[in-house]
């Protein structure tokens, strides 16, 4: 498979940044990944990847994690958005 040329590779890469602008910062992102496991991009610097029953067995539990986070909440550290910088009166 030969080389891609310079103006193919030029052209792949505005497109790549064109497919970014539309992604809302904050946004959540489902991927199948290479092995057939679902990978979720946007909670943090790496995805999220499990297989089918994995994601399956999690959802099923998704109320005991809940309930158990909101227990330990106080033990939990909280990433909070940083607050806009407020003008001073």
């Amino acid at each position: 498979m030969p080389e891609p040329t310079y103006e193919e590779l030029k052209a792949q890469l505005a497109a790549a940044q064109e497919q970014l602008k539309g992604r809302k910062r904050g946004s959540i992102d489902f991927k199948v990944s290479e092995k057939g496991a679902v990978s979720v991009y946007g909670l943090g610097r790496f995805p999220v990847t499990l297989y089918y029953e994995q994601w399956i067995r999690l959802l099923e539990s998704a109320d005991a994690l809940r309930q158990f986070m909101e227990e330990n909440k106080s033990s939990l550290k909280l990433k909070t958005e940083p607050a806009a910088a407020q003008p001073d009166d």
